[in-house]
């Protein structure tokens, strides 16, 4: 997900607010696709399946229950409520439609949860409801709004509930991977945040390097941010591939 909103300056306006972005800034089909910021998505919902997997012998109908679930909180609804804190990514899509998907998917996927687990799954629903709400909007004062509470809420959390939602239980396992789950997600914080305010907050970037020969290289602001989000695309896409070799294991 997106863990920080950036204002724009209009300068840049033609600059894609990240490499994923595909809407045209008039709240149609392709701006409610950026919404989903597809790769962090596909991400986070990753932990979710390898909480899941480590939790053998696996219940595929509660990983799909809970992969739903996730995808509907906090692949629309935490989104969306940080798309309303200064929409970051100019969407175009009215305060109104996103605080109303914000309230469906984030009470569809209670639901769900309350449907699958009941009692079991009401502390994990309680704290998924906190956690979308209090960091996208900043709430107890922003406590929740920094790296570590972005790398609890949206790597530690989902891991543990993809092995809990399994059998009801929790093993030093799942501790371990949520810990490792912590550690990604503050390194995608941390690859994340330059990324975004190079596209988002700098007007013109050149940066001028002597080399050992003393001649010069230059970088611009593209320069800059294309290894950068180079490592967040190969990161993303091998944690899903990750996390499909642990589900296909378990069959």
């Amino acid at each position: 997900m997106s863990d920080e909103s950036v204002a724009e300056p209009p300068s840049r306006a033609r600059v894609k607010p990240a490499f994923y972005a595909a809407g045209r800034g008039v709240g149609g089909a392709r701006d409610w696709l950026s919404l989903l910021h597809p790769p962090y998505t596909a991400w986070h919902l990753s932990y979710v399946a390898i909480g899941a997997a480590l939790a053998a012998p696996m219940r595929f109908d509660r990983l799909g229950w809970a992969l739903l679930a996730f995808f509907l909180a906090l692949g629309v609804g935490a989104h969306a409520l940080d798309e309303m804190h200064g929409q970051p990514l100019r969407t175009g899509i009215t305060r109104q439609k996103l605080l109303s998907a914000a309230i469906l998917t984030i009470g569809a996927a209670a639901a769900i949860g309350w449907f699958v687990g009941g009692l079991h799954l009401l502390p994990f629903i309680v704290v998924g409801a906190v956690s979308a709400f209090g960091y996208n909007l900043e709430w107890f004062g922003g406590m929740l709004h920094n790296a570590l509470g972005f790398s609890l809420s949206w790597g530690a959390f989902p891991l543990l509930t993809g092995y809990f939602s399994q059998h009801w239980t929790i093993s030093s396992s799942a501790i371990i991977a949520a810990a490792a789950a912590v550690a990604i997600t503050l390194a995608q914080r941390a690859l994340s945040t330059p990324a975004r305010w190079l596209r988002r907050q700098a007007r013109e970037a050149n940066l001028a390097v002597t080399m050992q020969d003393g001649s010069l290289r230059e970088f611009s602001s593209s320069d800059l941010v294309k290894p950068i989000e180079n490592a967040l695309k190969a990161i993303s896409w091998g944690m899903v591939a990750l996390a499909v070799a642990l589900v296909v294991a378990q069959r």
